[in-house]
């Protein structure tokens, strides 16, 4: 396990956390605060919003390569997704946040960790595309199907949907609801990718390139599980301050 810091690896983390604020706040102000909800249903905000957590979930993959701690770190990164689903649903409960990106960044350690010796006898570019593959190929489970992203090949069967128990999972009723969901169907095997993808960088000796510092990016995006946590409750006192001067 290398000691060396790629600064690029953080200033892309802060690249995407820089989105997620501008989308946040963007989200807030439309969709909270003005209910204006056909805005997040706009195609550019929907690639938007793909690109922004796709980002957070492989460069987590790629960081677990770096993790000396990663079972405590997962849980650490469980914990505080599970205290913005209690705060969410005791704040705003029509927009609780249940098995979110934290939830499933912190678990897609835990899991990735434990089978990690195994993977890493892999050829990490047969793994990253075999886990690509899965996340294409679990992608709609969460919609009752497994197939190719949007294209079911396979439906799967009403009784394993009856219940919430296993949402986590991506299996759930129709009343199941959360503003910000990532199952580990399928979006843990998209984590193991980044996994694999800085594995490949480095069989192809370009991990030099990762040496590059941009400042700025470069610092908040070492700090960006703190930020996420006291983003939401300055971002919505501004929307608040600003429609309530409306």
């Amino acid at each position: 396990m290398s000691s060396t810091r790629y600064s690029l690896i953080d200033a892309l983390r802060g690249f995407a956390l820089v989105n997620m604020l501008a989308f946040h706040f963007l989200y807030d102000f439309f969709v909270v605060c003005g209910d204006n909800y056909s805005w997040a249903l706009q195609p550019w905000v929907v690639v938007w919003e793909r690109f922004i957590c796709i980002s957070f979930i492989l460069i987590s993959g790629i960081s677990l390569n770096f993790s000396r701690h990663a079972y405590r770190r997962g849980l650490i990164v469980n914990a505080c997704g599970l205290l913005i689903t209690a705060v969410t649903a005791v704040v705003m409960p029509e927009q609780i946040i249940i098995f979110g990106i934290l939830n499933l960044i912190g678990c897609s350690m835990i899991l990735t960790q434990a089978v990690r010796k195994w993977l890493e006898k892999l050829n990490p570019f047969a793994g990253a595309a075999a886990s690509f593959a899965l996340f294409a190929f679990f992608y709609g489970v969460s919609n009752q199907y497994v197939g190719f992203f949007d294209v079911s090949l396979l439906e799967l069967p009403d009784p394993f949907y009856r219940t919430n128990y296993f949402a986590a999972f991506g299996i759930h009723n129709s009343d199941f609801f959360s503003a910000d969901y990532f199952p580990l169907f399928a979006w843990l095997f998209l984590f193991v990718c980044g996994f694999f993808l800085w594995r490949a960088v480095c069989m192809l000796r370009w991990e030099r390139f990762f040496k590059i510092k941009i400042p700025a990016l470069d610092f908040i995006g070492r700090y960006t599980l703190w930020i996420y946590l006291i983003h939401q409750p300055l971002l919505m006192g501004v929307c608040f301050l600003i429609f309530g001067g409306i």
